[in-house]
Order: structure tokens, then sequence, then C-alpha cells
């Protein structure tokens, strides 16, 4: 029996407010833990927009509904509405989260912003952006958070060296297969990357015949014993798996049971490695199929 680490992105206000609480009853009924990262100031969705001229974006989005899954007012905010701040107006649920048994953290503090300038900004930046996110969860919870999991899979060499400075064991960054040690600039970092290493949903809908009905059939092939009996963390969506997704995210949730498989919080999914045996591996930067643009990968 592997353990599959359910990782879950808050990216918008409505994924909080609407997506939180869905999830948390189907993993209720599920039997599931997840972490759930949280982005925790203005819902600038919008903007995101502009990513249209990005190769690969029109692709990717042709595959997808974008407006059946994020709705229209949230594609509006930061353009023609107001960009709502996230963490004011949706504190009650991502506390409800946490009492119901789950595990959170940091996603970001302002998703699209992050995500589509993150790469290219000096330290100043950086530490400023994830401080308000530490002390925007902070005032919310009442603890500083335990990890993080980068917006869009985006970082820089200052974020990895902020996670050691806030003294975190563990984060979720990029994508890759196993767990390893960051290094930048040929330094060591002091926490562990635990990285999804298995594609989201909304990657596989409309490639090979996979759709929004069956894609969790794409899913379970990839866990399925004994052909792979590693542990894994898969990333989903409160606006997706939350959202117009939730069916399909039912049928893997009670296909992975029917695996016998173990579905656990990052927490629980660390405890379990042996940081001794982890190799160290320089921060890169690669693509992944369904995805437009480069994110943080495994090299």
């Amino acid at each position: 029996m592997a353990r599959i680490a359910l990782k879950v992105d808050v990216d918008t206000l409505r994924g909080t407010r609407e997506g939180v609480p869905k999830l948390l009853s189907m993993l209720s009924a599920a039997r599931a833990q997840a972490t759930f990262l949280y982005s925790l100031g203005p819902d600038h969705t919008g903007w995101a927009l502009r990513r249209v001229f990005r190769p690969g974006f029109l692709k990717k989005v042709s595959r997808t509904s974008v407006v059946s899954l994020y709705g229209v007012r949230t594609l509006m905010y930061g353009v023609l509405l107001p960009a709502p701040d996230i963490g004011r107006k949706g504190a009650a649920e991502m506390r409800a989260a946490r009492a119901a048994g789950h595990e959170c953290g940091i996603h970001t503090w302002d998703h699209v912003y992050w995500q589509d300038n993150v790469r290219g900004r000096d330290a100043a930046w950086t530490r400023r952006q994830m401080q308000n996110a530490f002390d925007r969860y902070t005032d919310i919870f009442g603890e500083a958070p335990p990890t993080h999991g980068a917006a869009g899979w985006q970082m820089n060499d200052d974020a990895f060296r902020q996670i050691d400075d806030w003294g975190m064991a563990y984060a979720s960054d990029g994508r890759g297969v196993t767990p390893y040690i960051p290094t930048v600039d040929g330094v060591a970092c002091r926490h562990v990357q635990m990285p999804t290493t298995l594609p989201t949903l909304d990657e596989l809908i409309g490639v090979d015949g996979w759709t929004e009905e069956n894609v969790h059939e794409a899913i379970l092939r990839l866990t399925a014993a004994p052909a792979d009996a590693r542990d894994h963390i898969f990333t989903l969506h409160t606006e997706l798996e939350g959202g117009k997704l939730a069916p399909v995210f039912e049928k893997l949730l009670a296909g992975w049971r029917a695996q016998g498989h173990e579905l656990v919080s990052m927490a629980t999914w660390y405890r379990h490695l042996d940081r001794s045996t982890l190799p160290q591996l320089p921060v890169t930067w690669g693509e992944i199929e369904g995805r437009s643009g480069q994110l943080i990968i495994q090299p």
C-alpha cells in the first residue's frame, strides 16, 4: 500500500468560500486527509488573461472551459471588478479545514502576481510577498504556517532561502518524482522539497480521449499496484475538484481507496521520509506536458 498526499491549492476567493467546504465534505466521506495551501491576499485572477500571448496557453484553455471552471465574476477580479481580499473574506472557511483535522499552509499572497513575476524578481520583492502571506496566515490561525507550496510551481532562489529562514522542514514547490534536498548556488537548503509527482486533472482532460467524466481512470492507471507501489503527491485545486470536477474527483478518491492507498497530508508523508537518503539536487526549470510555460522541476 502506498501513501498519496493530497495537496490542495486554493487560488481564489470563490475557491476558498465554495470549493473548500465542498472538498471537506468529500474528504470526510473518503476518510482522507489533505494539506490546504491558501492564497491569502488579493484575488487578481483577471490578470491571468494576459497569458493568452504565452506559448501553449491557448492550447491548454481550448481543452478546458476556463469560464465554467472559475466563473465569470472571478475572471473579472482585478480587471472590471476590484480584487477582493481572500484572507479577510475567507478566513472562516480556511479555519474550517484545520478544524476538520487537515494541515494548512501558505500557497501565496497574490497568486497571479506571484506566478507571473517571481522568476525575475529580486530578494526584496520576493521576501515581501512571502512575508505578507506569512503574516496573514498567522493572523488567521494564530500560529506560524508549517509548510509552503508555490503558486503555479513558480519560485526563485530567494524564495527557497526564505523557506529555510522560516524554519520549515518541508515544502512542495515543484514537480518531480521523489523528495530531495534543493541546492541554491551549490549550497544545500535545510528543508526537503516534496514535488507533485502525478499529473493534475486539467493537464489530462482533452488528451488521449480523457474527459471530465473519465479522467480519473488515467490517474488510477498511474497508481495501480504492483506496477507503481511508490508514494505520490497529487495536487488538486478547490476551483476545479471543489467545483465542476467534483464528480470525477469523488471517483478518483473511491478508486484510490479500492487500490488500498492511504490518503494523507503532506505532514504525514514527510514523517515517513528518511532525510539521510535524499539526494541533493539543484533548482531547475523545465516544462510539463499539458501545462504552459516553465516551472520548477526535479532535474
